[in-house]
């Protein structure tokens, strides 16, 4: 069956091997990117080589707290129902490690634009619908301060606190929505795969980035993770495994919930949050 889903990140790396895998399985896929030429050349390229690509471009720098607005009200205008949404993009580093509204770049593309888009476009993923989360391997305990833009981490711990981050308010949702809301999964696709990211931060050419792919394809699409709504995928295990037991602790997550929360209030009601 063919399901519309939207795809954050989807003009590099995991992301466009997801797109092209799941364009080629004759899935619709709304493509996210930054970059308005990379989103139309990927366009182009799905097109050209699937003939009935049904695909739609957003563009959107999920850094800013308002285009990640601009871009759940551009598929909501679109779409009244959503069956996926896949939160992909991913940063490590930056040359201007700080957004405009002053937040660790790390931490507002990778913890609060997935975050607020999820809330967003919760309208339009019905029951048995499905968020992905993408995690990763590399989680360590999340500095209240480093959250909320009071400072500075370097980039390897900001990349990890952030996609713990994600991980705890992943749990987190799918614990409060229990049986009336999607299915809200967090993925680690594996270690060390070939994407830019790796390349930029390691040096080294890393695995095949197909395994990234194929596992948020199958946690899209595959019966297997319908009914795995607050679980962790760790893919270099290849199964459902426990997350950081920070994730599994109910008061850090509603802490970090909470804490996202303030900031995004902050940021969208700068003189209410003042008075």
């Amino acid at each position: 069956m063919m399901k519309r889903i939207l795809l954050t990140g989807a003009t590099d790396g995991i992301g466009l091997a997801t797109a092209n895998m799941l364009v080629s399985l004759g899935h619709q896929v709304l493509l996210h990117g930054r970059s308005a030429d990379k989103l139309d050349n990927v366009v182009q390229s799905l097109r050209a080589t699937f003939e009935d690509a049904q695909v739609e471009s957003y563009l959107a720098d999920l850094s800013q707290i308002s285009e990640v607005e601009s871009l759940a009200k551009g598929v909501s205008a679109k779409h009244d129902t959503l069956d996926v949404l896949i939160n992909n993009a991913g940063v490590f580093s930056a040359s201007n490690p700080k957004t405009p509204e002053g937040l660790d770049v790390r931490f507002a593309v990778n913890t609060i634009a997935p975050y607020l888009l999820t809330q967003r476009l919760l309208p339009r993923i019905g029951k048995s619908g499905r968020v992905i989360n993408l995690s990763s391997a590399a989680q360590s305990p999340v500095d209240a301060g480093a959250l909320i833009g009071q400072c500075r981490l370097p980039d390897g711990a900001a990349y990890a606190q952030s996609k713990l981050a994600l991980t705890m308010w992943s749990r987190h949702l799918a614990l409060s929505l229990g049986d009336e809301g999607p299915a809200i999964i967090a993925v680690n696709p594996g270690s060390m795969l070939g994407s830019k990211m790796v390349k930029e931060a390691y040096g080294v050419g890393g695995k095949d980035i197909q395994i990234g792919a194929e596992i948020l394809t199958r946690a899209a699409t595959s019966d297997e993770f319908a009914s795995a709504s607050g679980q962790y995928f760790d893919n270099d295990l290849g199964r459902f495994a426990p997350p950081h037991p920070d994730a599994l602790d109910d008061e850090k997550c509603q802490e970090i919930v909470d804490t996202i929360e303030s900031v995004l209030a902050e940021i969208q009601n700068p003189k209410q949050t003042e008075s």
